[in-house]
């Protein structure tokens, strides 16, 4: 029997009210769990740098540190102090530095874990110890190899060896997604008695859906009976994609600390992004009233030197600082934000530190002019460093005919990477072509002094390669060599990245280097990653002396 106008339209309406029903409980239950202030726990120096190939110098590590600070994270992770004496000393460096955000350092479950992070964040203004244990039960049988009420003793004694350290104490459930509720629960109600002043939950292995998220941090923390003694925290990986919507949805739940990094770098696909998740809070405040500390116009400049300091570039997609984040092609697109700028961007650029105006750049443009395009841009450089990126820049505006925005990012970035190196590329020539055999001819800046071979190859880059091996011996294996335009046309600037790794201890590092020449910005790619390379194996060399 077939329904009437008046039926169908009144089983619509019912549908409407449903919906509208159930976007007004998500608001309500929001504004019920909260006292909206979210802590941002900044999580770059620590997993972001586990990616492969992301690692920092000590250098980069304190400049990463001082901006996040300066950005107005609660809470930033320096470190794994154990995992070497590199790592302790950069988690000891920055807690002696920082004033104002915690400084928290990661442990195991293991004493030794622990007291090492308590030295490395002991003379911090605001120091923490993160401790972690395996939760779930495919871990407990298969990595821990121990029943659970061993875990639960060893949860108890993690968290009150931590607490001898410091007052702030975090502890996580490793794998927490996918623990068994009441056993999660158990371990949850004995770290906070033990002292714990932080749980995290975290989705380790990126498997949940936001709303199993929200719904587990829901039961834990109704059923645990002190639960309102500690503050609860989400971590999320995005191996599913969903990372920052479990965190979000996390939130939803009761948690008021979210874990996250710098350009979502971190293990496999990475952890949440920390410009996308405080850009959701601030754009969509309708149904996620919450607030945090950062500094919104700072974002764009902490992914540019996140990205220089790891070598890891920014998809061009990437939401908030990718490089299209705010570009429009499409005339249908044009014209919207012709007549209205709302009609196609919900955050306006200035916002997140994107300058809505480019401005053009020539070889006319003077230290006054760059300096303010480098300011709208996010860059504030010293004397020295100005100085050096405007030399570049002149050089390159005497080879292309068009300076783009990118272009300048591309030198100063590379600026920045290349400040701690201790061998340059100073000069190169190139013969190539069909004839054969191709030679380069390369002159190195090595520790101060020039340095000159030639070489030939198996075309023009294997040239290039084979000189600097000569100049610089090494047995490092070349895994990656990649080349792409940073602009538009034939002379735009070439873009190169190279991975290298060492063939017995298996490390690997990438780094990138720009050039309108392709061959001089393989060398300087190849250098770049080389002094990486050679950096750590220092590091590692001096940590078996010791």
């Amino acid at each position: 029997m077939s329904k009437t106008p008046a039926q169908k339209a009144s089983k619509t309406e019912v549908i409407a009210a449903k919906r509208a029903a159930a976007v007004t409980a998500t608001r309500e239950a929001a504004k019920a769990v909260t006292a909206d202030k979210v802590v941002i726990f900044d999580t770059t120096l620590r997993d972001g740098e586990q990616c492969p190939g992301a690692t920092m110098t000590f250098e980069e590590k304190l400049e990463v540190a001082d901006f996040l600070e300066e950005m107005g994270v609660d809470i930033i992770e320096a470190g794994f102090p154990i995992a070497s004496d590199g790592d302790f000393e950069a988690v000891a460096a920055i807690a002696k530095r920082l004033k104002k955000s915690v400084v928290c350092g990661l442990s195991r479950a293991g004493m030794k874990d622990i007291d090492r992070a308590g030295e490395a964040v002991k003379h911090a203004a605001r120091p923490r110890i993160h401790t972690f244990i395996s939760t779930s039960s495919i871990h407990i049988k298969h990595k821990l190899m121990k029943t659970e009420d061993e875990v639960l003793g060893m949860v108890a004694d993690q968290v009150r060896r931590a607490r001898n350290w410091c007052d702030d104490v975090e502890w996580s459930a490793e794998d927490a997604t996918r623990t068994d509720i009441e056993y999660l629960i158990r371990c949850v109600d004995t770290a906070i008695k033990a002292g714990a002043t932080t749980i995290n939950l975290p989705d380790t292995v990126g498997y949940a859906t936001p709303e199993e998220y929200c719904q587990m941090f829901q039961t834990v923390r109704e059923r645990v009976a002190n639960s309102d003694k500690a503050i609860f925290s989400v971590h999320c990986h995005n191996d599913l994609g969903m990372a920052v919507a479990n965190s979000l949805a996390g939130l939803r739940g009761g948690a008021r600390q979210i874990e996250c990094t710098i350009n979502g770098i971190g293990e496999r696909a990475g952890n949440a992004a920390l410009e996308e998740v405080v850009m959701a809070i601030k754009t969509r405040s309708d149904v996620l009233p919450y607030s945090t500390g950062i500094k919104l116009e700072m974002l764009n400049r902490a992914s540019r030197l996140v990205s220089a300091a790891t070598s890891f570039p920014v998809q061009y997609n990437k939401a908030i600082v990718g490089r299209n984040a705010f570009a429009h092609e499409s005339g249908i697109h044009q014209d919207g934000m012709i007549k209205n700028a709302t009609t196609y961007e919900i955050m306006k650029p200035e916002s997140v530190g994107v300058s809505k105006t480019s401005l053009v750049m020539g070889k006319h443009s003077g230290r006054n002019a760059f300096r303010s395009k480098l300011k709208d841009m996010g860059y504030e450089l010293g004397e020295n460093a100005l100085e050096d990126a405007f030399n570049r820049f002149k050089t390159l505006a005497d080879r292309k005919k068009h300076v783009y925005d990118e272009d300048i990012e591309a030198l100063v970035d590379e600026n920045i990477a290349t400040s701690h190196d201790r061998t340059k590329v100073v000069a190169l020539t190139v013969i190539a072509g069909t004839m054969g055999p191709q030679s380069a001819t390369l002159t190195l800046d090595i520790e101060g002094h020039h340095h000159t071979t030639q070489s030939t190859g198996n075309g023009p880059v294997d040239a290039i390669f084979n000189a600097i091996k000569k100049l610089v011996p090494h047995e490092a294996k070349l895994d990656l060599y990649q080349v792409h335009a940073v602009t538009e046309g034939t002379d735009a600037q070439a873009e190169v990245s190279v991975r290298l790794s060492e063939p017995i201890e298996g490390k690997s590092v990438t780094a990138k280097a720009a050039d309108p020449d392709t061959l001089v910005a393989s060398a300087k790619a190849y250098i770049m990653a080389l002094n990486k390379l050679m950096s750590k194996r220092g590091r590692l060399h001096a940590q078996a002396a010791g």
